[in-house]
């Protein structure tokens, strides 16, 4: 069984990417860093919504910020956190797309396959 604060933060970044913008936030930054005037235009919101949402995102760890003069520069905070939102964005394909699962829990196909499978 996990440690109890290791199940309360996974709960928590869990919390975090229950939100379709958030996704499409962090989607958009594992592509590269971006402003949140870029971020706002790629995710189609307005950029005090994207900020609210890029703070939420950075106090759950799941994103970092860069200051570079007046702006901030947001990245996704590691490799972890690609792994998390892939996953997630297939096994919703998955169950779109009502496909099986793999055999024997066998992801490489994701990775042949683009993430589309």
């Amino acid at each position: 069984m996990p440690e109890d604060e290791q199940v309360h933060l996974a709960a928590e970044s869990f919390r975090m990417l229950a939100d379709p913008t958030r996704i499409k936030i962090l989607w958009a930054l594992l592509q590269g860093e971006s402003s949140v005037a870029c971020l706002a235009e790629l995710v189609g919101a307005a950029p005090t919504a994207v900020s609210q949402h890029l703070a939420k995102l950075r106090l759950a760890g799941l994103v970092r910020g860069r200051r570079e003069g007046t702006f901030v520069y947001y990245s996704a905070a590691d490799v972890h956190v690609r792994a998390l939102l892939a996953e997630a964005l297939f096994h919703a394909d998955h169950t779109d797309r009502d496909l099986p699962d793999h055999a024997s829990g066998d992801l490489a196909a994701h990775a042949a396959a683009g993430g589309g499978s």
